[in-house]
C-alpha cells in the first residue's frame, strides 16, 4: 500500500482540523483550541501539517530559542489522526521538525505521557532518551510525563 501523504508549513486553514483533532486524541486533558493553534503561528514558531489531498491528517510543533551555536529547540506537540497511526505519519512529520533542529545545531527536548509507548518507542528511535519524570504533568487527567532530550546534532569538520 502505497502511503501518499506530504509533510508542509501548517496553514492558518488547517487549524480547526488541529483542534479537531486534539479533540480526539488528548480528550481527557486539556486539548488545545484553534486560538492556541493561532497563538503558535503568531510566535513563529515551527509547525508542519501532514496532509492527503486536502485533508489534515497529522501535525507537529517545534520552537527554538538561544543565541546561535547555543540553540536549544522543544517539540511542542505532535499529534496523528487514529485511522493514520502506524503508517509513518509521526515518523515524517518528527524528522521534518528534528532536521530543522539540526539546521540550528539545537539540543532538543519534549514532554511525553509515561502510558504512550508508541510515543515513547518513536522518540527513542530518533535518538531521544529520558532525562526526567514530570508528576501529574498533564491536566486534568494528572497523567505523569517523561521528559526527554536528544543531543544536538553538530557536523564533524576535517
Amino acid at each position: 500500500m502505497t502511503l501518499d501523504f506530504r509533510v508542509e508549513p501548517l496553514r492558518r486553514t488547517d487549524l480547526r482540523r488541529c483542534a479537531e483533532l486534539e479533540r480526539v486524541l488528548f480528550a481527557g486533558d486539556d486539548p488545545w483550541s484553534e486560538s492556541a493553534f493561532a497563538g503558535e503561528l503568531d510566535w513563529g514558531h515551527y509547525y508542519l501539517g501532514a496532509h492527503t489531498g486536502e485533508l489534515l491528517i497529522g501535525y507537529a510543533g517545534l520552537s527554538m530559542a538561544g543565541a546561535p551555536g547555543d540553540m536549544e529547540a522543544s517539540v511542542h506537540t505532535l499529534g496523528v489522526d487514529p485511522v493514520w497511526q502506524g503508517r509513518g505519519v509521526g515518523r515524517a512529520l518528527l524528522r521534518a521538525l528534528l532536521d530543522r533542529a539540526d539546521q540550528a545545531r539545537a539540543q532538543v527536548f519534549l514532554e511525553v505521557r509515561t502510558d504512550n509507548a508508541a510515543a515513547i518507542g518513536l522518540y527513542a528511535a530518533h535518538g531521544f532518551a529520558t532525562i526526567g519524570l514530570r508528576r501529574r504533568y498533564y491536566q486534568p487527567s494528572g497523567a505523569d510525563a517523561y521528559t526527554m532530550s536528544r543531543p544536538a546534532r553538530v557536523e564533524e569538520t576535517t
